[in-house]
């Protein structure tokens, strides 16, 4: 990507015709390409392509390594402020015990403490699936008992011979 974007500076530039703006963000019309090279050069900058598709495509003189510093440290600060967000599972079973429950019912909070996504999953074996309300009950506590830290994303729900529920942090306003 960046090498692309090297060719199109200076005597990079294939196009004979350039629209022409200054360092100020003035139009100077339509110029060859030796012509604008001669008015960067005059200016000791650089002639970049910053349009082009356009016709005639557009160029502006300005400092390329300036540009170039300015472009790398907005990517840097965008990388800095976005926030990674995990998708922790907690497995359960339709025929859970309370102890049991409550250690799985910590570690979801824990997870959801942190900032991650939680998505509690019932699997089903065997004759267990003809009673799917018991599960749906399960899912349904297990949502009750989180939601003063999450919200319910998505309600129990079925995909096979699973039930799945997914919580996600309370959004302070």
């Amino acid at each position: 990507m960046t090498i692309a974007k090297d060719m199109m500076v200076n005597n990079g530039i294939r196009a004979r015709e350039l629209r022409l703006i200054s360092q100020d963000g003035e139009q100077l019309g339509v110029k060859t390409k030796a012509e604008a090279l001669q008015i960067a050069e005059a200016a000791n900058l650089d002639v970049v392509l910053v349009s082009p598709n356009a016709k005639p495509p557009v160029a502006r003189i300005m400092d390329h390594g300036k540009y170039r510093y300015e472009q790398q440290k907005k990517a840097r600060e965008a990388r800095k402020k976005q926030k990674v967000i995990n998708v922790k599972e907690v497995r359960l079973s339709p025929t859970i015990e309370d102890n049991d429950f409550n250690t799985k019912l910590r570690q979801a909070r824990k997870f959801l403490e942190s900032g991650d996504k939680v998505k509690a999953s019932i699997r089903f074996r065997g004759r267990a699936i003809t009673h799917k309300e018991i599960g749906h009950e399960v899912l349904t506590r297990f949502a009750d008992e989180t939601k003063d830290i999450a919200d319910v994303e998505v309600r129990p729900k079925m995909e096979g011979r699973s039930m799945f529920l997914m919580l996600a942090p309370k959004t302070e306003k």
